[in-house]
């Protein structure tokens, strides 16, 4: 297929980019002009780089004859307090290529979507009303709706949890980490298998109706936050850092309890392959090549 891939070059979009172009799409990735191409350096020359700000996107998908969008551009929020830019990343832009594509040769549109419950902040808000958008699309296509649990994986960026624990205790520095009692559950799930979620979607569209679905991606295996940094702490082989559960509040709304609903995935063929401790062994081995 021909896709139009945003966010190509952030952790999501890197690795969904190298798959995709392994399995023989051809791909457009939408861009900015300031984004960091270090993920991708080994893709640049093996797709088409378009930078957002500077091109006619109904134009866009004529002249690419675009027939699948894979939205992974995300704006978590973390570093900045205005919400205008997550609602520019995360509602404004997809809202655009909905609709810059009306009359062209789109079939497939997939988004991606959090499993945070709306309330927790600004970015999972962000998420719900752009699905919220998308269900009342009426244009004739495909339209996924994505939600992803805590997914993982090797360089992610450090401004997210997983890093943040990771990275703090490779170190095994002396010192501690303030944390929450850790009662509440995740799922977490390892990047490689998310990706072959996405691929699994793409090949069975076909045969899906022009209609909107919902779909969840994870591994229907939550653990507790407390075992989780425990297990870490563990595989890091981390003996000095202190885990200080209980210093810090619950955030407010805060689900206690995030289990995926993946039945559908299942039913076309993918199950999540990489346990969370192989998944963690991996990723810890990969962090500490990278220091």
């Amino acid at each position: 297929m021909k896709i139009l891939l945003t966010g190509a070059t952030g952790f999501l979009g890197s690795h969904l980019l190298d798959a995709l172009i392994k399995k023989g799409h051809s791909i457009v990735c939408l861009k900015r002009e300031t984004s960091d191409m270090r993920r991708v350096e080994e893709n640049i020359e093996n797709c088409r780089w378009v930078n957002v700000d500077e091109v006619n996107l109904k134009q866009l998908f004529v002249d690419e004859f675009i027939e699948c969008v894979i939205h992974c551009a995300t704006d978590y929020g973390r570093k900045q307090l205005d919400p205008l830019e997550i609602i520019d990343a995360n509602i404004i832009l997809p809202l655009k290529l909905l609709y810059a594509s009306e009359g062209s040769n789109l079939s497939l549109f997939i988004n991606t979507d959090t499993i945070l419950d709306k309330r927790v902040s600004h970015y999972s808000l962000s998420k719900r009303q752009f699905a919220d958008w998308l269900q009342a699309y009426s244009g004739p296509m495909t339209l996924v709706n994505l939600a992803l649990e805590h997914f993982y994986g090797p360089l992610d960026d450090q401004s997210k949890f997983v890093s943040f624990i990771l990275n703090s205790l490779i170190s095994n520095e002396e010192g501690s980490i303030d944390l929450t009692e850790g009662l509440q559950k995740r799922d977490f799930i390892h990047i490689n298998d998310v990706v072959k979620a996405f691929i699994a979607i793409v090949e069975y569209s076909p045969e899906l109706d022009k209609s909107y679905y919902h779909f969840e991606v994870g591994s229907n295996k939550p653990v507790a936050i407390r075992n989780f940094v425990e297990l870490v702490k563990e595989l890091c082989e981390n003996d000095r850092t202190i885990l200080n559960f209980g210093v810090l509040p619950y955030r407010d709304n805060e689900t206690m309890n995030s289990q995926a609903d993946t039945s559908f995935l299942k039913s076309i063929g993918w199950i999540p392959k990489i346990s969370l401790e192989e998944g963690l062994r991996m990723t810890i081995l990969k962090e500490k090549e990278s220091h």
